[in-house]
């Protein structure tokens, strides 16, 4: 289980290392594009929905427990960049297996 901070530690969710890897991919590339979005997301505990607004002028951390590298699924960053750039922003898509590229790219 590893955590997203959002600014500060006050402000952080826990989320499996394995979607954490392919969110980070996401966040990275978004902001690289100077693209800010809105991500929304399901509190583990059922206490709710939490949304960020992901800026490059807020700090962001990823904080991995587990101490290796999961293997990166190229159609689950492909969805989760199109959720992204969507109006309801990035949110935590179900993994499909890798042969199932969006319609975009088939």
């Amino acid at each position: 289980m590893g955590r997203f901070i959002y600014d500060t530690t006050g402000s952080s969710v826990d989320i499996d290392d394995r979607t954490l890897a392919h969110l980070r991919i996401v966040v990275m590339n978004k902001l690289r594009r100077s693209e800010p979005f809105m991500f929304d997301i399901e509190i583990g505990d059922g206490s709710g929905r939490r949304s960020f607004w992901i800026h490059p002028a807020v700090p962001l951390q990823f904080h991995f427990f587990g101490s290796r590298q999961p293997r990166i699924n190229r159609a689950w960053i492909e969805e989760l960049m199109q959720a992204a750039s969507g109006p309801s922003g990035l949110t935590i898509l179900p993994e499909p297996t890798e042969d199932e590229l969006p319609d975009a790219q088939g």
